[in-house]
C-alpha cells in the first residue's frame, strides 16, 4: 500500500510541473523533413538523428538528443534544463532492415490501422500516436526528480491499467510477464520470488534455456522498453557518453549502449557492475496486465496489428457487423479494385494502389505504390515497395517478407533465394554492376530508379521473378541508377510519399463511409473527419435514419452539422436531429403507458424529499453516449444540507380539476388545464419544466395513457380530483449537486405514490433519464441515483441501454469519523453555469469520437476504481487526493470548467488541502474541499469568510444522508 508521502509528492508534482516536450531520434533524412511534412498534431516535437557516419549506440543516442535539445534552451544550467520539464524521449532512428517498408519515413510513423473495438481513433494514425498517451501518463506521475522516460520506437504498449503513483527510485523499468520464448528476444529483469518491483539484475537477450535456468530463484519479466530515470540517473548515463555538464568533450557522445551496459549495471546484484551505475536506485513498475506488440519486422506488422485486432473479444466493443475474428489483412490509405478472398492473407497494403487486374496471394508488403494499370501477379512471400525519388522518379524495392537485409552479398539471401543467384538468373555481372560481394547488402545498390513512364508492369514483374530472364530488362536494370537500402533511407522523398498517402487515405474515406457497417468509420475519430470533408468537398455521408440504430444515425447527423459549422453554415438543425436520435434510443428503453390512479385521502398530502449529491469520481462517464457504448463508474454521495434535505415536493388533492405547480423557493406558480399546456416542457428556461415532463411520465397526457380521454379535465374527473403540486429546492440555480435529476426524481417518487404506480427507486431513476432527454437537457444517470439512493457509493452500468445500474455502498469512514470530518467542506462559490451547455459540448465531442474527449473519459470512468479503492481501505489521505485527481481529469476534459474566478479561490485555499473539486459540471456553483488537517479546515473557512468572492459565497453545513429519497403522508 502506497504511503502519504508517495501521494504528497505527486500532488506537488501535478500542481507545480510547468509542462512535458517530447523528443524523437530519427532517421536523418526525416530529421531533416520533420518540420515540413505536418506529421503530428503535436508542433512540440523535437526530432534529430544521431550524428552522421558515427555509431553512439542507444546510450549515446539518447545523450546526443538531451545536448541538442538542452542548446536551444538559453541562460540555464544543464541541472535547471533537466529539472524545468519533463521529457519523453523515443528512439526511432534504426535501419529498419527487417522492416524496410517503413525504414524511410521511421518505424515510429508506420500507419497503424483503426483498433475494430476502439473508440475516437484517428484514421490517419501512426505508432507514435499510439504510443504517446501511455507514456505521457507514466510520466505525469512520476515522483522526486523523475523527468525524463526513455522509450523504443518500435512496441506498443496496452498497459490495461490506471497509474494513480510511481515507485521511487533513480530508475524506474516497466516490465511485462511473457514467457521465455519471447522475452529471450529482448531484455530480461530478474527480481526476488517475494518481491517482483526490485530487481536484482538484467541480461540482455537470454537464450530461454539461460531464462529456465534461473527461475529456480528469481521471477522474470520482459523489458517492456520504457525507462524512467530521475535527474540524478540522467547525469550518471551523459557523463558515461563523455558530456561534461556543458558539452562533450570530443564533441560528440562517446559509444554507450543504454541496455547492455547501462542496464547491465543495474540492480542488486548487478551481472555487469559498474560504480557509477550500480549506486542509482532503481525499481521495476511490473505490468500487470500489460501487453506487449512489437512492430520490429515486416511480419510482425501483420501478426501484432492482427494480434491487437483480436484481443477483445466482447461483441458490444464492436460498432460495426463484421465480429469474427479480424484476419490478417490490412488496407488502409490505400485503392484496392480487387475482391479480397480467404487465400489472401498475412497482407498488409498500404499507400498503394492495386488495380482490378492485380493477383494477389498471401504474405505480401505492398507499399508506395503509385497509380497504374498493370496485369501483374505477386508471387506469395514477396513484398513490394516503391519510393518517391527526388521530383519525379521512382525507386523499385522488391523483398521477402523474410529477409532480413543482413550479412555481405555473397552470403545474403533477398526475395526467398540467395542474392548471388539471383545475379546469376538475371544473367548479371557483378563486377560490371559495381557491386562488392564482401559488402554489406544494406549497402549494396540493388534498387533501380526509373522514370514515371519506365515504371513499367514488364520490369516490376522481372524484378519480382526470380527465374525471368530478359536481356532487355537486365541491360535497363545495370543502366539504372541504383540505390541501396541505406540510400532510400537517407534520399527518399518524404513529401512526395506523405502528399501520396494522404491522397490514398482521403480517397478511401467516403468508402469507408458507404461501407460503414462493415468498416470502422463510425467509430474513428469523426471530428478529425469533418475538417478533411468540409476542405475537401468530399461527397457527404448517407444514411437511412429508420433502417440504423440511433447511434450511428447520431454521429451521422453531428458529422454533418460539424462539417457545416467549419463552413460556416448553422449547424443547430444537423445537431438537434442527432440530439432526437439520442433521445429516441433512451425513450424507447421502457414502455410508457400507464393509468394513474388517485392513492391518497382527500384531506392527505404526499410529502416527497431528497438529500443532494456530491459527485466524488467518474462524473461524466455516465452521460450518453458515452455510457452507451462504454459503460459508466462514479463515486457519489448523498447529503443533507443546513440540516434538511434540500429537494422536496408536495402534492395534495384538489377539488377543482386542474393542475396548478407552485415553486416555494421562486414565488411563482402556474395552472395547467389542457394537455396542450403540460407538453411545453422542452423550454428548458421554463420554472416548471421538469414538473411538465414528469406529470407526462405518470400519465397526465394522451401519449402516456392507457386510455384515451378528450381532455384533461375528462381525465382528472375520472381520476377523482384535480392536482397541487408545490416544490421547494433550497439550492441555488447552477449548483453542480445534481439539483435538476433529484427535484425529477422527487417529483416522479411523490407522483408514484400518490397515483399508485408503484415504481421502484430504480425505476424512478431510469425514468429521472428519460425525462431528461425529453427535457433536450440531456445529462446521465448519476445525479438521480446519487440523491435517491442513500450515503456513500459505487454506481456502475455495462454497455447498452442503461436501464439497469449497479450500486455498491462503501463504508463512510473517510466522511464520517471525528478527525475527517471537520476537514470537508462544502463552499457555495456564488458564481454559477448552466450545464447544459457545457453538457452540449461534452456531448457533441461523444457523438463525434473526438479522440482526445475519449480517453479523457476513459481516465474518468477507471479513476471512479480507484477512488473506490482508497474509500474502501478507509483511507482519508488518499481519498482526499483522488479528488484533487478527479478535478484534474474535468478540468482537462473542459479546460472552460476552471474560470479566472473559481481559481483565485482556488489559489487562496490550495496550500492547505489535500483535493478540492467544483461539483458537477463545474463553472462554479458548489466547491467540495478536503482539508489537510481540521486546523488547516479552520484556517481555510477564516480565509474565505473574510475575503469572500462575492456577496453570495458562503460556507454550508453537510452530513451523509442515510435516507436517501423518503416519500411519507400527512
Amino acid at each position: 500500500m502506497l504511503s502519504n508521502t508517495n501521494f504528497d509528492i505527486i500532488f506537488e508534482i501535478h500542481k507545480k510541473h510547468p509542462g512535458m516536450q517530447t523528443l524523437l531520434s530519427v532517421p536523418e533524412n526525416l530529421a531533416n523533413q520533420f518540420r515540413t511534412l505536418n506529421i503530428s498534431s503535436d508542433t512540440g516535437i523535437f526530432a534529430l538523428s544521431d550524428p552522421a557516419g558515427t555509431k553512439i549506440g542507444s546510450g549515446g543516442g539518447t545523450a546526443w538528443l538531451l545536448a541538442k535539445y538542452f542548446e536551444t534552451k538559453k541562460n540555464l544550467s544543464f541541472d535547471d534544463f533537466l529539472r524545468n520539464e519533463k521529457k519523453l524521449i523515443i528512439h526511432a532512428g534504426g535501419q529498419s532492415r527487417r522492416l524496410p517498408a517503413y525504414a524511410p519515413s521511421g518505424k515510429i510513423l508506420t500507419p497503424i490501422p483503426v483498433f475494430r473495438w476502439s473508440r475516437g481513433q484517428s484514421l490517419f494514425q501512426t505508432l507514435l500516436d499510439l504510443q504517446k498517451p501511455l507514456y505521457e501518463e507514466l510520466l505525469s506521475v512520476s515522483t522526486g526528480n523523475c523527468n525524463t522516460l526513455i522509450a523504443s520506437g518500435d512496441v506498443l504498449i496496452i498497459s490495461g491499467q490506471p497509474f494513480n503513483h510511481m515507485p521511487e527510485a533513480d530508475v524506474v523499468c516497466a516490465g511485462i510477464w511473457a514467457d521465455p520464448h519471447l522475452a529471450s528476444r529482448h531484455g530480461v529483469f530478474f527480481t526476488p520470488r517475494g518481491n517482483p518491483g526490485e530487481l536484482r539484475f538484467m541480461l540482455q537477450k537470454p537464450t530461454h534455456e539461460k531464462i529456465e535456468e534461473l527461475t529456480s530463484d528469481h521471477l522474470f519479466m520482459m523489458d517492456a522498453g520504457i525507462w524512467i530515470l530521475s535527474d540524478k540517473a540522467v547525469n550518471v548515463l551523459m557523463k558515461k557518453c563523455g558530456w561534461n555538464g556543458k558539452s562533450f568533450e570530443n564533441g560528440l557522445p562517446e559509444f554507450y549502449d543504454m541496455y547492455s551496459a547501462f542496464g547491465s549495471a543495474l540492480g542488486t546484484q548487478p551481472y555487469n557492475p559498474d560504480p557509477a551505475v550500480s549506486e542509482l536506485t532503481v525499481a521495476l513498475l511490473p505490468l500487470e496486465k500489460g501487453e506487449f506488440y512489437h512492430y520490429g519486422t515486416s511480419l510482425e506488422l501483420i501478426t501484432s496489428s492482427e494480434k491487437i485486432q483480436n484481443r477483445i473479444k466482447d461483441q458490444r466493443a464492436i460498432l460495426h457487423h463484421r465480429v469474427k475474428p479480424h484476419p490478417t489483412l490490412f488496407v488502409q490509405n490505400a485503392q484496392t479494385d480487387i475482391t479480397l478472398t480467404g487465400n489472401n492473407h498475412h497482407m498488409w497494403i498500404e499507400n498503394s494502389h492495386v488495380g482490378s487486374k492485380w493477383k494477389l496471394n498471401n504474405h505480401h508488403i505492398i507499399t508506395g505504390v503509385p497509380e497504374n494499370n498493370w496485369d501483374i501477379e505477386i508471387p506469395a512471400g514477396i513484398c513490394l515497395d516503391i519510393i518517391p525519388a527526388g521530383i519525379d522518379k521512382y525507386c523499385i524495392r522488391p523483398y521477402a517478407i523474410t529477409d532480413s537485409f543482413s550479412g555481405a552479398v555473397k552470403q545474403a539471401n533477398w526475395q526467398d533465394c540467395s542474392l548471388i543467384k539471383w545475379f546469376s538468373h538475371k544473367k548479371v555481372n557483378i563486377v560490371e554492376a559495381g557491386i562488392n560481394p564482401d559488402e554489406d547488402i544494406q549497402d549494396c545498390k540493388l534498387f533501380p530508379l526509373v522514370g514515371k513512364d519506365e515504371l513499367t508492369q514488364e520490369f516490376v514483374e522481372w524484378l519480382l521473378n526470380n527465374e525471368a530472364e530478359n536481356r532487355y530488362h537486365t541491360k535497363f536494370w545495370m543502366n539504372c541508377e541504383r540505390w541501396s537500402a541505406t540510400e532510400i533511407s537517407a534520399k527518399a522523398n518524404l513529401k512526395r510519399l506523405f502528399t501520396q498517402r494522404e491522397k490514398f487515405a482521403w480517397q478511401s474515406v467516403p468508402k469507408l463511409a458507404d461501407n460503414y457497417k462493415r468498416s470502422v468509420f463510425y467509430q474513428s475519430n469523426l471530428k478529425e473527419l469533418a475538417i478533411g470533408y468540409a476542405a475537401k468537398k468530399l461527397p457527404l455521408p448517407q444514411l437511412s435514419p429508420t433502417d440504423n440504430p440511433p447511434l450511428i444515425v447520431a454521429r451521422q447527423q453531428m458529422l454533418l452539422a460539424e462539417i457545416e459549422r467549419l463552413k460556416g453554415n448553422n449547424p443547430s438543425p444537423l445537431e438537434n436531429k442527432a440530439h432526437q436520435a439520442l433521445q429516441e434510443f433512451i425513450y424507447a428503453t421502457e414502455n410508457h403507458h400507464v393509468n394513474p390512479q388517485l392513492n391518497v385521502f382527500p384531506d392527505q398530502i404526499v410529502w416527497a424529499r431528497s438529500p443532494a449529491r456530491l459527485d466524488l469520481a467518474g462524473g461524466w462517464s455516465d452521460t450518453p453516449p458515452y455510457c452507451i457504448q462504454s459503460g459508466g463508474s462514479v463515486v457519489n454521495l448523498a447529503v443533507n444540507l443546513n440540516g434538511q434535505p434540500p429537494l422536496q415536493v408536495f402534492i395534495r388533492t384538489s377539488t377543482q380539476h386542474k393542475i396548478t405547480i407552485r415553486s416555494i423557493d421562486n414565488g411563482v406558480s402556474e395552472t395547467i388545464e389542457n394537455y396542450k399546456d403540460i407538453t411545453g416542457y422542452d423550454d428548458v428556461e421554463s420554472a416548471f419544466s421538469i414538473p411538465r415532463a414528469a406529470l407526462c411520465l405518470a400519465g397526465f397526457h394522451p401519449d402516456y395513457n392507457n386510455k384515451q380521454f378528450n381532455s384533461l379535465s375528462e381525465q382528472l374527473r375520472e381520476f377523482g380530483s384535480g392536482l397541487e403540486i408545490s416544490l421547494l429546492v433550497a439550492i441555488p440555480k447552477g449548483s453542480g449537486l445534481g439539483t435538476s435529476s433529484i427535484l425529477a426524481a422527487t417529483i416522479l417518487g411523490a407522483l408514484s405514490d400518490f397515483c399508485k404506480l408503484n415504481w421502484s427507486y430504480h425505476d424512478i431513476c431510469h425514468k429521472a433519464l428519460i425525462l431528461e432527454q425529453m427535457l433536450t437537457t440531456g445529462g446521465g444517470w448519476q445525479d438521480q441515483y446519487g440523491g435517491i439512493f442513500p450515503g456513500l457509493k459505487h454506481l456502475s452500468s455495462e454497455p447498452g441501454m442503461q436501464s439497469k445500474i449497479s450500486i455498491d455502498w462503501l463504508p463512510d469512514t473517510v466522511f464520517s469519523k471525528a478527525e475527517n470530518k471537520e476537514c470537508w467542506l462544502l463552499y457555495y462559490t456564488g458564481i454559477t453555469r448552466v450545464a447544459k451547455n457545457i453538457l452540449a459540448e461534452i456531448v457533441c465531442g461523444m457523438f463525434l469520437n473526438e479522440g482526445s474527449r475519449l480517453r479523457i473519459a476513459d481516465q474518468i470512468k477507471e479513476h471512479a476504481f480507484t477512488t473506490r479503492e482508497a474509500i474502501q481501505k478507509c483511507n482519508f489521505h488518499q481519498t482526499g487526493l483522488m479528488i484533487r485527481k478527479s478535478w484534474e481529469l474535468n478540468k482537462k476534459l473542459d479546460p472552460g470548467t476552471n474560470t479566472s474566478e473559481i481559481q483565485s479561490i482556488i489559489d487562496k485555499v490550495d496550500d492547505d488541502c489535500l483535493g478540492l473539486k467544483l461539483l458537477g459540471a463545474g463553472g462554479g456553483g458548489y466547491l467540495l474541499i478536503c482539508a489537510k488537517s481540521p486546523q488547516a479546515g479552520q484556517k481555510i473557512k477564516e480565509n474565505l469568510e473574510k475575503s469572500p468572492p462575492n456577496s453570495r459565497a458562503r460556507f454550508v453545513d453537510m452530513e451523509i444522508s442515510h435516507q436517501g429519497l423518503q416519500v411519507s403522508r400527512s
